[in-house]
């Protein structure tokens, strides 16, 4: 049975201003649930050169979260609070890439899990893997070519290469247990945040910002911004190839799928199930 829509049995408004009432209600849960399944359906359909293109984009502009949080970095003097503020930078690159309609593992952690949920086959499970995959490979791809582009010599001032490699040394500051559990806080948020985004509206940007801060700001980490960081510490000499995939790599995405997968598609679809059998019985 369809929910009333705000407005819709009110005798104080002509049929103008029912619609008006319409339009700025809130989307039901199952709207949202919905417009979030189309959104992975979409992409699991689009070709290996769609996919790889638009991943290897998104990589590069998460770039830009590494690169002006360190900006913001430099330019602030020592204090405990500079963290808050350079933390803004972080947000940067998330704003590029979700506007920008580009390709993101993370946000498919949410997308690409509720069409499996929804239709349980091998086939979609195949279409989700797949995604994943391409995707997760050139997003790393994009990071660590803008990594490398940042070696290029005189290009930012020196308290801005000071800056880049302190930033660098994040991913690696903690061993695997905490690391893993930093990943699955930061991939709960994005998901959530893909969740949030439909009935955000104008909002969007927003939404977008004060999510991708908190991520920021409370030094969670997240496979494809901070694999930024940790590529530039490889290519600097300061990490490894090892401790990349050792130490930040397999547990931080282990965490983010969690924090996608479990924490919010998992549950919200579990919330919206029962309406969604509802509505297919009565079709």
């Amino acid at each position: 049975m369809s929910e009333p829509q705000a407005g819709a049995s009110s005798p104080h408004l002509d049929e103008d201003e029912r619609e008006q009432a319409a339009d700025h209600s809130s989307p039901r849960p199952l709207v949202i649930h919905e417009v979030v399944r189309e959104e992975g359906e979409v992409a699991m359909e689009r070709t290996f050169a769609g996919l790889m293109w638009s991943a290897l984009a998104a990589g590069l502009s998460m770039g830009f979260s590494f690169l002006v949080q360190a900006i913001l970095q430099g330019a602030l003097p020592e204090s405990n609070w500079r963290h808050l503020i350079a933390s803004l930078g972080y947000t940067i690159g998330f704003v590029f890439v979700i506007l920008g309609r580009q390709q993101l593992f993370t946000e498919s952690t949410l997308t690409a899990v509720l069409p499996v949920l929804t239709r349980r086959d091998l086939v979609t499970f195949g279409k989700t893997v797949r995604l994943w995959v391409i995707v997760l490979f050139f997003n790393l791809i994009g990071t660590m070519i803008f990594s490398a582009l940042l070696q290029f010599k005189g290009v930012f001032d020196p308290e801005v290469i000071t800056a880049l490699s302190e930033v660098a040394r994040a991913p690696f500051s903690a061993g695997f247990g905490v690391t893993l559990v930093r990943a699955v806080f930061a991939g709960w948020l994005i998901a959530l945040m893909v969740w949030l985004l439909p009935s955000a509206r104008s909002a969007r940007l927003l939404t977008i910002l004060l999510v991708t801060y908190t991520v920021g700001v409370s030094k969670l980490t997240h496979v494809i911004a901070s694999s930024a960081e940790a590529a530039y510490a490889v290519v600097t000499g300061a990490a490894t190839l090892g401790d990349y995939f050792s130490v930040f790599l397999l547990p931080t995405l282990i965490g983010n799928m969690i924090g996608g997968i479990s924490m919010v598609a998992i549950v919200n679809h579990a919330a919206i199930a029962p309406e969604i059998e509802d509505s297919q019985s009565s079709d």
